[in-house]
């Protein structure tokens, strides 16, 4: 390791009593009923011995099926949402006042609905650890280790790493899944060095060397890389194990994964020559290698290329799947070509997989963006024809379409009809709705979203959670703005600074100085940055008599230069005042570029 380092759900029946607020905002007439609007079809909810037809995304967790109370799920649950709770001794004391003797199915159905709060999610672990009954598993382990990660706390989570490590080996709690938990994170965090330090620990922990699981850890660690932009490194430290290792051949698999890479990265010479690389020594491409390509040159917006390579893997004897079909129908649906994407679609049906759910979600997107709201709805009807069942991410596009033309009828009807036909709106169905409101200022509807989304085990995004304080400080409404922003830090997410500032601004305004310095105390209480944009100014009628005073001023010794020109022939003379004069020309060049930026930001 250090050589490499030197070289280089359920239904919820708050969801029908939302139908009738959101109603009553609107026209009698439905937008659905109007002529010209194409009928959004939401099925009514399969039997349970057909089950819904799912992305892997969109499947409820395994351990929520298990046979826990209910009733123990919401008091806790409760108890984490409420705004003065603090972990620690205090959430603790709480717990236990509660009477629950937790187990690990509930404490697992409790990380599943509060994924965003991970000082108060480790205080609950910590807390069910201490109780005689209670057994964790290996499952609930990771859910921990991953939380902690999440939000960067990964002292913590080694330490607890560690500390089984320490009890019996480990070998019952940390696994190949806790290290890739791991890995992940810290690619996402941006520490691609901390990743790579991590699967060379994993590497020497017994359990992972004496099994497959040191391989697969490996492409799970180039994986990780290369999904959150890493690709460079990963690509090199390939090249230095192969260099360390003469006998070590890399894996179809580890190729596919670095092709994938570049192409993310949109480096396409980097994939050809890879391409190249991997032809030159032989390697047998297989389906997935095929598809990669496909999709790269798809995401490139070189589908002809991608149909070429479909007429070269069956020469070759690899029948396309959807894996393959999918990205050209999606490539083609994105440039508008629909006839074509659709005559490949209708040839694809004739395979024996056939056309997928994002085959039909690829048609509905690209239909969206077009604008072309008929079309997509066609079809939805299709896909409902030939037995699939809508998703919300298929749904979600249609949503995507109503907030980028500002269309909130036509989505809270869409969103009212999902209610009553049983369908269950994903997070970021929630988080379509509440940017379209609060770009559009509906501040009630918006609020009775956050609270809705909030009650099905949801929180907002960072964004999300901006835009709604923005749009409460904006309609004075001061102490819910608060309340938002101190969720925000219970759940763990950071405020921007300038939202604070904005914040503490309307406060002080206001003199209201109890709510500055809490406030204040929440900012203190979290790492932050302090930096502003260039647009914000606390007093902008200061900066712009700033400005004008300095025009004014260039334009004056402008004019005495001229006046100067003019009288005076001696060109000695004049060199003595050229200093002066450049710098009324640097000053006056770089208010003329002060003015451009600002007026592009307006």
């Amino acid at each position: 390791m250090n050589a490499y380092f030197h070289v280089h759900g359920r239904r919820n029946h708050t969801l029908l009593a939302l139908i009738s607020p959101f109603r009553k905002h609107f026209s009698g007439q439905s937008w659905q009923s109007v002529p010209g609007n194409t009928l959004l079809m939401c099925p009514p909810l399969p039997p349970p011995s057909q089950p819904q037809q799912l992305s892997p995304s969109d499947q409820p967790h395994p351990l929520l099926a298990q046979n826990f109370s209910q009733t123990k799920l919401s008091i806790i649950s409760n108890l984490l949402r409420k705004p003065n709770i603090s972990s620690g001794p205090v959430l603790q004391s709480e717990l236990n006042q509660t009477g629950i003797e937790p187990d690990s199915g509930l404490v697992q159905a409790v990380f599943e609905h509060l994924d965003s709060s991970p000082k108060l999610l480790h205080t609950l672990f910590l807390w069910a650890e201490t109780k005689p009954g209670f057994k964790s598993t290996a499952t609930l382990f990771n859910s921990m280790i991953n939380v902690l990660a999440k939000a960067r706390e990964f002292d913590s989570a080694w330490c607890m790493v560690l500390d089984k490590i320490g009890e019996n080996d480990g070998s019952d709690f940390v696994s190949k899944e806790t290290f890739a938990v791991l890995i992940r994170r810290y690619a996402r965090a941006g520490m691609p060095r901390a990743a790579i330090r991590t699967f060379e620990f994993a590497s020497n922990f017994d359990v992972i060397n004496n099994s497959d699981s040191a391989t697969s850890l490996f492409e799970i660690l180039l994986d990780s890389l290369c999904k959150e932009g890493h690709v460079r490194v990963a690509s090199e430290y390939v090249c230095w194990k192969k260099k360390l290792d003469r006998s070590w051949v890399p894996s179809i698999r580890v190729y596919n994964v670095l092709l994938n890479g570049w192409f993310r990265s949109r480096k396409l010479k980097h994939a050809e020559r890879l391409w190249l690389g991997m032809r030159q020594e032989n390697v047998k491409p297989t389906v997935v290698t095929y598809g990669t390509l496909v999709e790269g040159y798809c995401r490139m917006r070189r589908v002809g290329r991608a149909i070429e390579l479909v007429k070269e893997m069956r020469s070759q004897g690899i029948e396309p799947n959807p894996i393959v079909y999918n990205p050209i129908i999606d490539g083609l649906a994105e440039e508008r070509r629909f006839d074509e994407a659709l005559g490949i679609m209708e040839r694809f049906l004739i395979c024996e997989q056939g056309p997928t759910m994002s085959t039909y979600n690829s048609l509905v997107k690209g239909y969206c963006k077009a604008g072309d709201l008929a079309g997509a709805s066609k079809i939805l009807k299709m896909m409902i024809s030939r037995g699939f069942v809508p998703s919300p991410t298929t749904y979600n596009y249609f949503f995507r379409y109503f907030s980028k033309f500002r269309k909130i009828e036509e989505a809270m009807n869409l969103y009212t009809k999902m209610i009553s036909t049983g369908y269950i709106p994903d997070r970021l169905t929630y988080h379509l709705l509440l940017k379209m409101l609060c770009e559009d200022e509906r501040l009630d509807l918006a609020v009775q979203i956050n609270k809705e989304m909030k009650a099905r085990g949801c929180d907002a995004d960072l964004a999300t959670s901006t835009m709604l304080i923005h749009l409460l400080l904006k309609m004075y409404k001061f102490e819910e703005a608060f309340a938002e922003f101190e969720d925000m830090i219970r759940r763990g997410t950071i405020p921007q600074y300038l939202t604070f500032q904005r914040m503490n601004d309307e406060f002080k305004k206001r003199g209201m100085s109890d709510m500055v310095q809490k406030l204040c105390n929440l900012m203190s209480s979290v790492p932050h940055s302090t930096e502003l944009p260039d647009t914000y100014s606390e007093d902008r009628n200061a900066s712009r008599a700033a400005s004008l005073a300095r025009r004014t001023s260039i334009m004056r010794r402008a004019e005495a230069m001229s006046d100067i020109l003019k009288t005076r022939k001696d060109p000695r003379e004049i060199v003595k005042h050229r200093s002066s004069l450049e710098t009324a020309v640097s000053s006056a060049n770089r208010l003329i570029d002060d003015m451009k930026k600002r007026a592009k930001l307006m």
